[in-house]
């Protein structure tokens, strides 16, 4: 998983961090509710981790910033632990509410839980459209101006997950998780041979390209 943390206190947001990455995750780090909503705007992530009590954009308005925009799932964090400031969060958008102390291995099954509800919700999209790009994700069909595109497997795989992420920059360590299984960097041309290809299909033979890189960094679809 790719995880964005929202923790002002450099003390919790160190230990939660090497929590995550010990636990084999990707985690970025910020400490306010402005980074917060850059770094959504910009990146692909699979979850955000909301401290409810953040200087300036305080959680709840992190939240109410995000409704009408695809965004992951949320699960907020805080001190305030009453049934009432519960409901609060929920109703403002988290999927999941929990109070401080915690235990980290709870927090870590809450996070999985969500991005598995997330991947499967009936509510997902079948269809993504990305400028003249259609993407079918039942009947595994691709077009672009109405001419067929025939993608392989993972390349289907990978148009998929930068569909899902239209306009931020996938990472390529969540690439090789989503489309390989992978959660560790194999040091090898395994991605850039992909998306080349890819974008072969995608691309070449049209006059705008959608497919673009990152460097050192990933890609992004839009």
């Amino acid at each position: 998983m790719r995880i964005l943390l929202v923790e002002d206190d450099s003390k919790v947001s160190y230990w939660l961090g090497t929590k995550f990455r010990s636990s084999g995750h990707d985690c970025v780090q910020v400490d306010s509710g402005e980074q917060a909503l850059d770094m959504l705007s910009q990146e692909a992530f699979d979850a955000v981790v909301l401290d409810r009590m953040l200087p300036g954009i305080d959680g709840i308005e992190v939240l109410q910033r995000l409704q009408g925009r695809t965004h992951p799932p949320v699960i907020i964090l805080s001190t305030l632990d009453t049934a009432s400031e519960r409901v609060l969060g929920l109703r403002a958008g988290a999927e999941d509410y929990l109070g401080k102390p915690f235990d980290f291995p709870e927090l870590l099954v809450r996070v999985e839980l969500l991005v598995r509800r997330a991947e499967t919700s009936p509510t997902r999209s079948t269809r993504l459209n990305v400028h003249d790009l259609q993407i079918d994700m039942v009947r595994r069909a691709v077009s672009r101006s109405g001419q067929v595109i025939d993608l392989t497997d993972k390349e289907f795989q990978l148009l998929c997950t930068l569909a899902e992420h239209t306009g931020q920059i996938v990472p390529r360590g969540m690439l090789l998780e989503k489309v390989w299984g992978l959660q560790f960097d194999p040091q090898t041309n395994l991605i850039d041979v992909h998306i080349s290809k890819l974008r072969a299909k995608i691309d070449k033979t049209f006059a705008t390209p959608l497919l673009k890189t990152v460097r050192a960094i990933g890609y992004v679809l839009g």
